[in-house]
């Protein structure tokens, strides 16, 4: 018996592959059309989009528009942009030689630094303020250029030991936060010539490691918890500024006088009974400003006006809670309160320090309003 062989015509096999590729195709781009106009898809790019600004710190309300994100717009090359141009280009009144690179941030929408800012390990000036920021992260020893950490009015709670790398840090500003200790490795910062940390409403001392800072010729601690000047601070020898008024002190050390460069001493608002007459030892001092409710002995010298020195006595209102008549709380808190009397004696002591005299004593009146 022979073979049997079925012979089928090529183009009618060609003609149904054909058909059946085209089908499949057809099937494809329905089903690409589908997933374009499905909300899952439309969920998976704006989550994709929401975690790359995330990533690179971008606000909330800068991609989110009524609970619609906006991902129409090239948002994250704009804000890029931005943020470059902010930092190459210095802030006002600054020095360009000295001070290139630049980095600012502000606003309560910032809770956290962003992860990109730790690949601009370039920058010498940090310019954080009004944010929600709470901790500095560790990585701020990568910037070995760092000449000014300015970080006033945010809530830091703690500053990292890894601080103590910035060998080249001059000023340093944590006013105004929520610490309640310094860094014992902030002493290894042997250049720093300006320190603030004025307002920090829970800090009550500073670590003997600071007497390291010999460059040091401002230091602020003001409106804090102080019961006595710190023992660093006696052994900053190149100390001109030093304001710890707000705080708690009800003495002054006998050897104050090691501040052979003082020049200005602000002591008010303290509890302060008397002052030792190692304060007449301080040649260079120039103005001293007190508050005298509490004073029962000074040295007589010190209101001498033949003398260089400007002794500014005040006599502070004896009103120190205002209440409304419905008996609500004053709603501003006391941080609020601390730095907008700052402000106000800050403006008055340059006004004191253009006069060529002062009166003998000054009485200062404050008032709270409330609207």
């Amino acid at each position: 018996m022979g073979h049997k062989v079925v012979v089928f015509d090529i183009a009618v096999v060609r003609a149904l592959w054909e058909t059946r590729v085209k089908k499949h195709k057809v099937r494809q781009q329905k089903e690409a059309e589908r997933l374009e106009k499905s909300a899952l898809e439309k969920i998976k790019e704006e989550w994709n989009f929401v975690a790359e600004c995330r990533r690179k710190g971008v606000p909330q309300e800068a991609y989110c528009r009524n609970g619609f994100v906006d991902t129409s717009m090239r948002l994250l090359e704009k804000i890029e942009k931005n943020s470059l141009i902010r930092q190459s280009s210095p802030s006002k009144g600054r020095d360009k030689a000295s001070s290139p690179f630049v980095f600012e941030l502000s606003g309560e929408h910032w809770k956290e630094l962003p992860d990109s800012l730790q690949e601009q390990t370039h920058l010498k000036e940090w310019h954080i303020n009004n944010t929600l920021i709470q901790t500095i992260p560790t990585f701020i020893q990568l910037f070995q250029a760092m000449r000014i950490l300015d970080l006033p009015r945010n809530q830091i709670s703690h500053l990292p030991a890894e601080i103590g790398c910035l060998k080249n840090l001059k000023e340093l500003n944590v006013s105004f936060n929520q610490l309640k200790s310094i860094p014992p490795e902030l002493g290894d910062c042997e250049n720093l010539e300006r320190l603030d940390c004025s307002g920090n409403l829970e800090l009550t001392e500073l670590p003997f490691e600071l007497s390291n800072l010999k460059q040091v010729t401002f230091v602020d601690i003001s409106a804090s918890k102080f019961s006595s000047v710190p023992i660093c601070v006696l052994r900053m020898s190149n100390l001109q500024w030093l304001d710890i008024s707000n705080n708690s002190l009800t003495d002054l050390p006998q050897d104050i006088d090691r501040l052979e460069e003082l020049q200005t001493f602000l002591l008010y608002k303290n509890k302060l009974t008397y002052l030792p007459y190692a304060l007449l030892n301080l040649k260079k001092l120039t103005l001293l400003v007190v508050s005298g409710d509490h004073l029962v002995e000074l040295p007589t010298a010190l209101c001498d006006s033949s003398t260089p020195l400007k002794f500014v006595n005040l006599m502070d209102n004896p009103i120190d809670k205002t209440q409304c008549q419905d008996g609500e709380e004053t709603m501003e808190s006391e941080q609020d309160r601390q730095h907008f009397d700052k402000e106000f004696m800050k403006a008055y002591i340059e006004d004191i320090k253009e006069r060529e005299s002062v009166p003998s004593y000054t009485t200062k009146v404050s008032f709270s309003l409330q609207l």
